[in-house]
């Protein structure tokens, strides 16, 4: 139990000290890269001196030491090629140590809510929601229904008598006398306009004459 406590920050901790070890080592090789560059440098100048100097011999031993700088800076190049393996190693395995942790401490923490989630707790209180539900439902249906004299009404006969009202109602509008709408008049060309004799008043003769006719109908 304990080693499992403790175990992984002591990992961790192992880990990143490994990595700054390298780090550092890795840089001590860049800085005698750099020296032994310039002093293979150093040893062509001379070489090119003693060139000059016609001394052939002193140039011969400059390029030998100068070749021997250069194999060394090619170790060391192998040297930082294989730390840099090792720190991507190292990374890499790292990150999935980390991964991994995380993952398992999920999974723990899902177990660990499982288990204080029954399938049964859930039954029950789904069973409780119910029933709640239910019962909630059947105080609003009390709440609604009708009480007193409204409850003793016929729902189908005063549906009839409102169809009744709405009959007699209809029948009303029917029998009012409906309004004429008024005309208009359209206008007629002038050349077309027809002429009506005009109307003759009644004379004291045709009085008479109407009445001599009613009594001869007689």
């Amino acid at each position: 139990m304990f080693t499992r406590i403790f175990g992984k920050p002591k990992q961790e901790e192992n880990a990143v000290a490994t990595l700054d070890k390298l780090n550092e080592t890795l840089e001590m090789l860049e800085k005698k890269e750099k020296v032994l560059l310039k002093k293979a440098a150093a040893e062509v100048e001379k070489a090119k001196e003693f060139t000059r100097a016609k001394n052939k011999r002193a140039a011969i031993q400059c390029l030998k030491r100068k070749r021997l700088y250069e194999q060394q800076v090619e170790q060391l190049g192998n040297f930082q090629l294989r730390i840099h393996d090792q720190m991507i190693m190292l990374e890499g395995a790292k990150a999935t140590t980390e991964t991994v942790d995380a993952l398992r401490t999920g999974a723990a923490a899902m177990k660990a809510m499982q288990k204080a989630t029954n399938i049964d707790d859930v039954d029950k209180t789904m069973d409780e929601i119910n029933e709640q539900t239910e019962n909630m439902k059947q105080i609003q249906d009390a709440l609604s229904a009708p009480i007193g004299a409204a409850a003793d009404y016929d729902e189908d006969e005063l549906e009839a008598e409102l169809e009744e009202l709405e009959g007699a109602e209809l029948e009303e509008q029917l029998l009012q006398p409906g309004t004429t709408a008024p005309t208009t008049s359209v206008p007629i060309p002038a050349g077309r306009q027809q002429v009506r004799p005009a109307r003759q008043h009644n004379t004291a003769e045709d009085d008479e004459l109407a009445a001599l006719q009613a009594e001869m109908a007689l």
